[in-house]
């Protein structure tokens, strides 16, 4: 399955990658217990987790939403033929990712609302294609949601230093500026509403922008979480960062906040990067969290 209704909200996967990411999760979170690892094998191989090599697995895809008669994307994953030289896994990527979303009755100049939940390189690509030598955005009519504190901090001009190294490199220039300058971007600060209900908040910690997408529909709730989760292990020790989040106290803080919200109002949490099921609904179990149930899309491993 590949589509689920959430109130008056459908809501399709797309992938553009699932497989492996050349870490394992000592290098991808160095501060998770290694006990959970195993504890939870389980339910973490091969979704999340190759059984063998002890590489994480991981999904870059795209959410497409249809609300109020408008089309929506979250997240732009990688993109193709992005020069990513110090992030190699993503290096000239070349995926038919523009077919899937015509296989879910997408084409490009369909889409009214992108949204990124920040602005890394797994999250912005297909934001813009090549024409020719010159990038354009990929959705011409779309108008692209930002969070202004990304846009400031990764914006080169304004020199910030960041966790990830050069691992964000080019991907300003190749995957938000040409949208900027095209005129169809709106930076937004504080909080967004962008209908009755669907609203953009602030998350920061992973990046300073990072933001979350709150839906309500009926009785029906869900919060897109983009990367305050990348694995179910995050869900189970919520103080257990990525080795990419800029400011981890505030992560955690984070993290534990939108989960807890998440588990009080019965909230479907959907990350941007979670293989197998694709999103959970969680409870509190102690002083964490644990998965009380998946949702119904068919896990990428059984797909191929």
């Amino acid at each position: 399955m590949d589509t689920i209704t959430l109130g008056n909200v459908t809501l399709t996967r797309v992938r553009e990658y699932f497989g492996p990411v050349d870490m394992t999760p000592e290098t991808f979170f160095p501060d998770s217990p290694a006990e959970t690892w195993e504890e939870q094998r389980a339910m973490l191989v091969p979704d999340f987790l190759d059984g063998g090599s002890r590489i994480v697995n991981s999904a870059i895809q795209t959410w497409v939403l249809r609300s109020e008669g408008r089309t929506i994307l979250v997240d732009t994953g990688v993109g193709n033929h992005k020069e990513r030289p110090y992030a190699p896994v993503w290096n000239r990527m070349d995926t038919g990712f523009l077919d899937g979303l015509a296989r879910a009755g997408v084409r490009p100049e369909d889409v009214d609302i992108v949204i990124n939940t920040h602005l890394h390189v797994d999250h912005v690509g297909w934001n813009t294609r090549l024409d020719g030598r010159a990038w354009v955005p990929t959705f011409p009519h779309a108008t692209y949601l930002m969070p202004k504190d990304d846009f400031d901090f990764w914006n080169p001009e304004n020199g910030h230093e960041s966790v990830l190294g050069r691992g964000n490199q080019n991907v300003f220039e190749d995957s938000v500026l040409p949208v900027h300058r095209a005129g169809r971007t709106l930076l937004w600060e504080g909080g967004h509403q962008i209908d009755a209900g669907l609203r953009l908040e602030p998350a920061p910690g992973h990046t300073p922008g990072s933001s979350v997408l709150t839906l309500t529909s009926g009785t029906d709730r869900a919060v897109f979480v983009g990367d305050l989760l990348h694995s179910p292990v995050q869900i189970l020790e919520p103080d257990s960062n990525s080795c990419f989040c800029e400011d981890p106290a505030r992560a955690r803080a984070t993290r534990r906040e939108v989960l807890g919200r998440a588990a009080d109002d019965n909230a479907l949490v959907i990350p941007a990067h979670l293989g197998g099921h694709g999103a959970a609904e969680v409870t509190r179990d102690g002083s964490g969290f644990a998965v009380k149930g998946w949702a119904p899309f068919s896990p990428y491993a059984e797909q191929g």
